[in-house]
């Protein structure tokens, strides 16, 4: 495997590292429960599971 043959400067992979940046959250509106919620990921709205306005998912009652 090919190495490097000097060290690379912090200065240089910094200059490497500028551009990765946090983006924002998009958010949407759901068109079934009207809550907001992250784009292309399931939510929990009153217990059940919507995604792509539709439910998934119902949350089963807690056995005592």
């Amino acid at each position: 495997m090919p190495n490097p043959k000097r060290r690379h400067s912090q200065q240089r992979s910094a200059k490497r590292r500028t551009h990765y940046t946090a983006e924002t959250v998009t958010l949407s509106k759901d068109s079934t429960t009207g809550e907001l919620h992250v784009r292309h990921r399931a939510h929990e709205s009153e217990g059940k599971l919507y995604y792509k306005g539709k439910l998934v998912a119902e949350k089963a009652p807690r056995k005592a």
